[in-house]
């Protein structure tokens, strides 16, 4: 039942109580009033009937009936002894059979020279009546008490007549008030069902709607919701802020953050976290349980929801090594963090092999140096033998020394402190002069052409950086083709750059090792790389130096046809 029902029916409920008091305590009330009118006019008659009762006895009788009659009252007269002398509904002849009224109350104090009254049923008669007895008078044989009385009937009749109006005029109020308190509970409960509806729009996160009753309580009570509301508002755009700042700082971090409930449900994972899962941002991740396929990922998870923290334990995600560190929340659910370490661990044996490729680049020139440095010293040699010993030390120590000069140009170019300073070149000298800058018998061998296509005669960059990418080109193609090859070097234009292009006839490279090749001391031939003196680190210097100008550089080849490499420099486009 809803408020205005609930105060309409309360109110008809009070209103019927009301009108039943009232007709209740109208009926008392006017029967008491005719009682008490009723009783005074009784005894206004009882002084008269005294005042004109005979002397004689014998004409009590006829008197008490003949003024009986006329006045429609029941008179008795009654002597000192309480026997009964005249009765106006009892003949003379049945007077002896009537019992005696001394005990009655109205008669008892009239003998008592009081004015008796009393209200009972008639034995005699069979009615209610009315009664009041004053005393008879002082004359000598005279009756002792005059009694007369009055059927309530007229009493009755006319309560319920003033108490039928009374009953009317209570319905009538009764429906008046029933229709007062139907528009009144509406009027009331209308601004408390708006109340409500802003409640529940708060609740749903909607722009409430508060009402204005002229009600002060319901006025109050709207004020402090709207109070309420603005301090959740509040409140709500705080946590909003907050949960958006630290949104973004989750999404901004490097390391994979996953949070669940106790059920293992995802909750969050950050872009890291889905990049290192392989879940695009739009797929949903399935449960923690079944969202890591490694068994050591799976122990974690399954420890982690059980309560137990995981302070960092490295696991296998796949092809990657990621540091995971798991801790169980409060209320169930637990947040893992992932740190991935596959670029570390690749930098860590890319510092292994380093060394140990340093190591092997620098034995073997260094075994030869020392092997003949000793035979110098210990052993009588001719002049010509020690002429071509020294000839090999000195040929390994500028082999060393082209390593460490190698190793500290890639080292001067990755740390950043070499900065390109590019300048429109000339593309045919360029090409052609550092090729011919070779030694003799280096180049001598080989035939060598260079091709300019149309638009490519001028070429954005820097000379220094471009000789140097030049000459370990050339470099690796005339050691890598037998005598009487071809190297071909062409410059054409291509993407709003210029591509560079080396090409030779030598004896190429295997598709399993043609994407390795720019990397430090990687060789398809290792035996081979190192008889022919290459110190391994020259296309991984042409690498980032082509890079370093916003360029890029790949390789195409094919075993036995010979090898291409390719650069491609930007051009700077006119503002």
């Amino acid at each position: 039942m809803n408020f205005a029902r609930r105060l309409m029916a309360v109110t008809v409920a009070v209103l019927i109580v009301t009108v039943l008091v009232l007709v209740v305590a109208a009926e008392l009330w006017i029967r008491s009033d005719l009682e008490q009118e009723l009783r005074g006019n009784l005894e206004r008659q009882a002084s008269l009937l005294r005042e004109a009762l005979p002397r004689d006895p014998l004409a009590w009788g006829q008197f008490a009936t003949r003024f009986g009659a006329a006045g429609g009252i029941r008179i008795t007269l009654m002597d000192r002894n309480g026997r009964v002398r005249a009765d106006t509904d009892v003949p003379a002849a049945e007077l002896n059979q009537v019992e005696n009224h001394a005990a009655r109350p109205e008669m008892a104090a009239a003998l008592a020279g009081r004015t008796g009254q009393a209200k009972r049923p008639s034995s005699t008669i069979g009615r209610d009546l009315m009664y009041v007895a004053i005393p008879g008078g002082p004359a000598v044989g005279g009756p002792g008490v005059i009694r007369v009385a009055l059927p309530l009937d007229q009493v009755d009749a006319v309560v319920w007549r003033r108490q039928r109006s009374v009953l009317v005029a209570a319905l009538l109020a009764l429906a008046l008030g029933v229709l007062l308190a139907s528009v009144a509970g509406r009027s009331i409960a209308r601004p408390l069902t708006e109340t409500a509806l802003a409640a529940r729009a708060i609740a749903a996160g909607t722009t409430p709607h508060f009402p204005h009753s002229g009600i002060p309580d319901v006025d109050a009570l709207v004020g402090a919701l709207r109070g309420m509301h603005e301090e959740l508002e509040a409140r709500f755009d705080a946590l909003r802020r907050k949960q958006a700042e630290t949104e973004m700082l989750v999404n901004a971090m490097v390391e994979g953050v996953i949070s669940s409930d106790a059920r293992g449900r995802v909750l969050t994972a950050n872009p890291a976290a889905r990049r290192l899962l392989g879940y695009s941002a739009d797929r949903p991740l399935p449960e923690l349980q079944v969202l890591f396929h490694q068994k050591a990922a799976r122990e974690v998870v399954n420890a982690t929801l059980q309560g137990e923290t995981i302070p960092d334990r490295e696991i296998l995600l796949d092809d990657r090594t990621c540091l995971v560190s798991a801790r169980p929340l409060p209320e169930g659910g637990a947040v893992l963090v992932l740190h991935d370490l596959t670029d570390l661990r690749r930098l860590e044996v890319i510092r292994r092999d380093f060394v140990a490729n340093v190591s092997h680049e620098l034995k073997t020139p260094l075994t030869s140096i020392s092997g003949y440095a000793e035979t110098l010293l210990s052993e009588g040699v001719g002049s010509e033998t020690s002429k071509r010993f020294l000839e090999t030390i000195l040929a390994n120590a500028h082999r060393m020394q082209q390593l460490v000069d190698d190793q500290l140009d890639l080292s001067r170019i990755e740390s950043g402190t070499w900065r390109p300073a590019p300048r429109w070149i000339q593309a045919e000298p360029a090409l052609g002069d550092v090729w011919n800058e070779l030694d003799l018998p280096a180049r001598g061998a080989h035939r060598f052409s260079s091709e300019i296509a149309p638009g490519a005669e001028k070429i954005f960059v820097d000379p220094d950086a471009l000789r140097q990418v030049l000459v370990n080109l050339y470099d690796n193609a005339r050691r890598y083709t037998p005598a009487g090859g071809r190297v071909t070097v062409s410059a054409k234009p291509e993407a709003g750059g210029v591509r560079i292009s080396v090409r030779d006839t030598g004896t190429g490279i295997g598709g399993d090792h043609l994407f390795r090749i720019f990397e430090r001391f990687y060789r398809a031939d290792p035996s081979r790389s190192r008889a022919e003196g290459g110190t391994g680190l020259g296309l991984a210097i042409v690498k980032h130096l082509v890079e370093s100008h916003g360029g890029r550089v790949w390789a195409e080849s094919t075993l036995g046809q010979g090898t291409t490499i390719h650069c491609w420099l930007p051009t700077p486009q006119p503002a």
